[in-house]
């Protein structure tokens, strides 16, 4: 079916345990099967825009990335996490309104959402063998390899795997173990800090426990409050006529 059909004018979607949108009702139930069928909020629709920003020097194809999504907007609030979505002619990647965006996804294998994740796969590979460093080049079928297994294991455990994630995952794809590499330098690098910091002898660490100048307000202040109770048993000693001075309450912390 393509994408320009009218059948499709509006949907049910429900907010999910998972904090992710499903579609549970749409105006042509003869070609859209509802059973997991995923729609991306306008949340994750900003942040693949963000994602694919990178790959506009590598050839990014925007018409492409319109093809893929059919854009709704919000049309009415139906209570119990349930809304009802107004398709529009709005483009996803000019639009101001906040749209959702359900792939097409009517033709699994070869319709224009199989030809945006082709798309930006082919585009990731390229990003990644420009910026690593690989005895080998990476390769478009090394890719999508280790992406079935993650998504053949997922269904093995029965996961429900939403189609933002299907993307997100190659948007965000990085080859095993150099993800990790990247962490790891991180991680040495601020033990290496820790390391130049000058060691305190027991003696020394005592004098520094020892000097006034580095004490705490709450510290000033008690060494300030004492005085002030000899003051005033001061004045009780020499007779009970005396003024009682209010006492100052301790500064708080914010």
């Amino acid at each position: 079916m393509a994408k320009g059909t009218p059948l499709l004018e509006w949907c049910i979607v429900r907010l999910g345990e998972d904090h992710n949108w499903w579609v549970g009702e749409t105006s042509d139930p003869v070609h859209w099967d509802v059973d997991g069928l995923s729609i991306i909020d306008p949340r994750q629709v900003d942040h693949i825009i963000e994602l694919v920003e990178p790959l506009r020097e590598y050839g990014f194809d925007a018409n492409l990335f319109e093809r893929a999504f059919i854009p709704f907007r919000i049309n009415k609030d139906l209570g119990k996490g349930r809304v009802r979505l107004a398709r529009t002619k709005q483009p996803l990647l000019e639009s101001e309104e906040k749209l959702f965006a359900l792939p097409d996804v009517i033709d699994e294998e070869n319709g224009p959402y199989a030809d945006f994740l082709d798309h930006i796969t082919r585009l990731r590979v390229k990003l990644l063998n420009d910026l690593l460093d690989f005895e080998e080049k990476l390769t478009i079928d090394e890719v999508e390899d280790q992406l079935r297994e993650a998504q053949n294991n997922d269904f093995i455990e029965g996961k429900a795997v939403h189609l933002f994630q299907e993307i997100t995952a190659i948007l965000d794809f990085m080859p095993a173990g150099h993800g990790d590499d990247e962490d790891e330098t991180q991680k040495r690098s601020a033990e290496d800090e820790d390391d130049d910091l000058p060691e305190v002898e027991e003696g020394e660490e005592a004098k520094l426990k020892g000097d006034a100048s580095l004490k705490w307000d709450d510290d000033e202040e008690e060494g300030e409050a004492k005085p002030e109770k000899e003051d005033k048993d001061s004045e009780d000693d020499d007779g009970d006529d005396a003024e009682e001075k209010p006492s100052r309450g301790k500064r708080s912390r914010s």
